[in-house]
């Protein structure tokens, strides 16, 4: 016969620390899922912003009147996972050859979207090609 001094845990103390245990371990199993899912999202904004910044460098470097010329002012970044589209306008702004610019990125991911847009204003004239100009007149010059 058992005394009544034994030592022990009856089975209803075992059976509510094991669903103590349980509901511990789904909530920080919770934390983690939502922690992954905001870091993706993050990375997917980062994404975003750098394809924005090309774009801009793109249009900088051939110029915004050539840009406007060429009429592609949307597309599509296929290589990138989920896959980007890209949207740019320009508007002319009241000083001379000044220009507003907008470029949109936008994607969809787990039945949502998001977009980051970029807006900016940049010289009708690429510093690239107004550079290579004035060498190409000094050089001139020089032979003059």
């Amino acid at each position: 016969m058992r005394g009544a001094k034994e030592k022990g845990f009856t089975l209803i103390e075992m059976i509510a620390a094991s669903v103590i245990l349980c509901a511990a371990v789904l909530a920080l199993s919770s934390l983690s899922v939502r922690a992954m899912s905001a870091v993706t999202l993050n990375r997917q904004y980062e994404t975003a912003i750098e394809l924005a910044q090309k774009q801009l460098v793109i249009i900088d470097y051939i110029g915004i009147d050539k840009f406007i010329e060429a009429g592609k002012t949307e597309g599509r970044f296929e290589d990138k996972e989920p896959v980007f589209s890209w949207q740019v306008s320009a508007e002319p702004v009241g000083i001379d050859n000044l220009y507003q610019v907008k470029v949109i990125i936008e994607w969809f991911e787990k039945r949502k979207n998001y977009e980051v847009v970029i807006e900016t204003r940049l010289n009708s004239k690429s510093e690239i090609l107004q550079e290579e100009q004035q060498k190409g007149e000094t050089s001139e010059t020089e032979r003059g």
